[in-house]
């Protein structure tokens, strides 16, 4: 089965960038759409980027449209989230999940990286 492995988290001071990376196996990343997805403190789970399989960015979040940029890596089967001029509220764990149909047992999760923005 689809197995997800987030990467590149970490603290950033607001304005800087970070990379996340997200590693899959278990299936060619062309198969899939990939969705990042965050969840902060307090706060419910959102939708920030998906990256659809034809390696077309299908969807940004408002708020992070033109700061955050999807790219795919098909040697190394690698989605990547490209992140700059973070703000203190980009702060969350940060998730990506190959989602398949409504059911649970068709939903694939990496076990998140944190990305913390200090002001």
């Amino acid at each position: 089965h689809v197995q997800l492995v987030e990467s590149g988290g970490g603290l950033v001071q607001a304005g800087g960038s970070l990379r996340l990376t997200c590693a899959v196996s278990g299936g060619s990343i062309g198969e899939f759409d990939i969705d990042w997805f965050r969840r902060a403190p307090g706060k419910e789970r959102e939708l920030v980027a998906t990256s659809g399989r034809a390696a077309v960015s299908l969807y940004y979040m408002d708020s992070v449209e033109g700061r955050f940029t999807l790219s795919r890596d098909n040697a190394k089967n690698t989605v990547h989230l490209q992140m700059g001029s973070l703000k203190p509220e980009d702060t969350a764990v940060y998730y990506c999940a190959v989602l398949l149909s409504a059911s649970p047992l068709d939903q694939y999760w990496g076990q998140g990286t944190q990305v913390t923005v200090s002001s």
